[in-house]
């Protein structure tokens, strides 16, 4: 058994340390709660914050790619809706001609089917010229292919550009009142260019449209896995904190007890 002493309260000292270990959990177990993460920085677990951190680069990287790739897909669909309006367009503008081909028409009618079909063609060239996106056009006379950022290691995928003008389907200068036969068979190669185009153009933007939902999936993934590692149990902390907080006060109580012993010394000299 020790003795008393003034100079050295041992009890004291282990009630202290009892509780400044008791104060770094709670401080501990409150940042978790705060932060919902029970990996805050390398001073916790250097390894998993390390490996936290790699996957945290990884999933902004492939989150920029997913951007790269909606923007794709979002240029294809303007360029898919644009030529099934000129799809439709070709259909009336088949419509004229083949009324221009009718026999005995007079010269009247004739120069207004011409008057009809060249608006139709106008109206075609109109929507060519406002097919774009994001400063992107597929599907004009000068377009050029579109590579789409799909992967983080740099890969495309590539949609190739669709002339779908008047000029590119050969359908810019037609006749309907000396050349009506003539424009019947360019019309009908014409819609079916446009289709054979559009193909193109769906699957292009099918291509896409997979690897952006992929790549939505793989975020997913990624985040999961960062939350597995790094993610604090938080109905675990919460009682861990009541606990915690219990020992504090029970520390303190201690350490005021400890306090006390020395003043016994006093009754030895009375």
């Amino acid at each position: 058994m020790s003795g008393f002493s003034v100079n050295t309260n041992i009890g004291a000292l282990t009630a202290l340390q009892n509780l400044n270990a008791t104060q770094n959990s709670l401080q501990s177990t409150q940042l978790n709660i705060t932060t919902g993460l029970k990996v805050n920085g390398p001073q916790d677990d250097a390894s998993t914050f390390a490996i936290a951190q790699n996957l945290r680069g990884t999933i902004a990287g492939t989150q920029a790619v997913q951007t790269a790739l909606a923007n794709g897909e979002s240029t294809v669909n303007v360029a898919i809706n644009a030529g099934q309006s000129i799809a439709d367009l070709l259909t009336q503008a088949k419509a004229k001609i083949v009324q221009a081909n009718q026999g005995g028409l007079d010269a009247t009618s004739k120069t207004s089917l011409q008057n009809d079909y060249n608006a139709l063609r106008d109206q075609i060239d109109t929507i060519v010229a406002t097919a774009s996106f994001n400063g992107v056009n597929l599907i004009s006379s000068a377009a050029s292919n579109l590579s789409v950022l799909s992967t983080v290691d740099g890969s495309t995928i590539t949609v190739s550009a669709q002339d779908l003008s008047t000029t590119g389907l050969s359908i810019n200068s037609l006749d309907l009142i000396t050349g009506a036969s003539a424009a019947l068979d360019a019309i009908n190669t014409a819609i079916t260019s446009t289709s054979d185009k559009l193909a193109n153009l769906g699957s292009g933007a099918k291509r896409v449209t997979i690897q952006n939902d992929f790549t939505g999936k793989l975020i997913d993934s990624l985040k999961e896995g960062v939350g597995n590692l790094v993610d604090a149990n938080l109905a675990e902390e919460s009682a861990n904190l009541q606990s915690l907080q219990i020992k504090q006060q029970l520390g303190v109580q201690a350490l005021s007890i400890a306090n006390q012993g020395p003043q016994s010394i006093l009754a030895l000299f009375r």
